[in-house]
């Protein structure tokens, strides 16, 4: 039994996620694993026709497929992606399909499921036969139980392989819009003072995705700025060195042009809007590389206080998934999500009045400095990240611990001594029967009574 590896890590065999693997090439001695670096040798792949033939040769002979990487911003990283997206260009769907598939992850299990829902779906695009993904905590291999669980989804995974087991298909094909938009007649929106940005990917002439964002961009009063990737000096995807770690520098620092576009442009805008078309169930690689390399400012917030808004072209209603990355990334970071104006929502029409909508809600939004309070997306995640760099994560992200510091990140329940007094009194005041009838019988007026005073205040 032949099993085709996608290393899907930057920093290929010196790599987390591999140990994973090799754990289970270790236990499976009867199946050949091999292993293509293809994250790490992305630049090859995409310029030699015949290193990305020999790719596609070892997947074609193999008989099953095991996409194994690490996550990077809610999904894989850029030069993984990009892999998937030279699949779909150079006509090389053929050799995947009918394979049984498996994927495999490593992280802190910060939104794991989305990164392996899409690799779920790009399967599913690709005819494959998924048959599980297993995510695993980055240290979940120096645990016993952990070792055992892995072994067990391995024996799980060369049985399906080994008895052709039929998988379920998760994801139906998308299916692309056919409306073609032409922008309607403009109501000016005053910015009054405040910076409104559009950075796109990469606007082709008379595209759908061009001309929504010329109708947002003159929608603004005066024009929004427009910039677009493509034009911006970028070497190449997030190599996960975690040298920014330290101090929130990049190790590119000085060799492209992508810290001084995000210092210069990203961070002083008031008002963002993100447009891409949709590519297989993401957006592009490029943009992919772009919430990557953003990376250099580790855990910390740094869109915070912005509001933001999306333009996308193509099937973006029926891919769940990338709605809640973004939804969730854009709570992370405590910013204002204006909404997702797409080419698919109806009629063109429809989408002007959409866009018209952003842009008059995104003013609105920013000269009060609305932010929508926390839900569970940024209210999880800060208290995930709060606990790993609390604690063994503090050595690599020592940026991130200031920032925590001086922020009151570190807010742990164990700290508020007033709480901890009154629970201790209360909770043994609780186990006497009579105490605890009368505490039932009054738990709901006293539960409101905070609030009496608080709606007596005019602030």
């Amino acid at each position: 039994m032949k099993i085709a590896v996608l290393n899907g890590s930057p920093k290929g065999e010196v790599s987390v996620t591999m140990q994973y693997v090799h754990f289970l090439q270790l236990r499976f001695p009867e199946a050949e694993f091999e292993f293509f670096d293809v994250a790490l040798k992305i630049k090859k792949l995409e310029k030699d026709d015949k290193a990305f033939g020999e790719v596609i040769a070892g997947v074609a002979a193999a008989d099953a497929v095991l996409w194994a990487f690490p996550l990077y911003f809610l999904v894989v990283c850029s030069q993984y992606k990009r892999f998937i997206e030279l699949i779909f260009e150079k006509n090389a769907v053929p050799a995947f399909r009918g394979k049984p598939a498996a994927s495999l992850s490593t992280s802190i299990n910060f939104f794991d499921y989305t990164a392996h829902n899409y690799i779920n779906a790009v399967c599913d695009d690709l005819q494959m036969n998924f048959f599980g993904s297993y995510s695993a905590e980055m240290n979940d291999l120096l645990k016993t139980k952990e070792r055992q669980r892995l072994k067990a989804f391995g024996e799980l995974f060369m049985k399906a392989i080994k008895d052709k087991t039929p998988a379920i298909r998760n994801n139906r094909p998308l299916v692309a819009p056919e409306v073609i938009f032409e922008a309607g007649q403009i109501t000016p929106v005053e910015t009054e003072g405040k910076k409104v940005l559009i950075v796109a990917d990469d606007l082709a002439e008379n595209s759908n995705l061009q001309k929504m964002v010329e109708r947002l961009r003159q929608t603004f009063s005066p024009a929004a700025e427009l910039v677009q990737l493509k034009d911006i000096d970028i070497k190449g995807g997030c190599l996960g060195c975690i040298q920014c770690g330290f101090d929130n520098v990049c190790v590119y620092e000085g060799k492209d042009g992508f810290i001084d576009f995000f210092n210069s442009k990203i961070k002083t805008a008031d008002i963002l809007f993100l447009a891409g078309a949709i590519h297989d169930r993401y957006l592009s690689s490029l943009w992919k590389c772009f919430f990557d390399r953003s990376f250099f400012n580790g855990h910390t917030p740094f869109l915070k206080d912005k509001q933001i808004g999306f333009v996308i072209s193509g099937p973006f209603g029926q891919i769940h998934n990338l709605r809640e990355i973004f939804e969730a990334s854009m709570a992370i970071q405590q910013a204002g999500l204006n909404g997702f104006v797409s080419d698919d929502i109806g009629t063109s029409a429809e989408i002007d009045t959409a866009l018209q909508s952003m842009a008059t809600r995104a003013v609105a939004q920013s000269k009060l400095g609305y932010i929508p309070p926390p839900t569970f997306y940024q209210v999880a995640g800060n208290k995930l990240f709060r606990d790993a760099i609390w604690s063994r994560l503090r050595p690599v992200f020592q940026a991130d611990h200031r920032y925590y510091k001086k922020h009151g990140m570190y807010n742990f329940p164990q700290k508020n001594y007033k709480w901890r007094m009154i629970n201790s009194i209360l909770v043994g005041l609780t186990k006497i029967p009579k105490v605890r009838k009368e505490f039932i019988k009054r738990m709901k007026k006293e539960m409101i009574k905070p609030c009496a005073n608080a709606l007596k205040r005019t602030e």
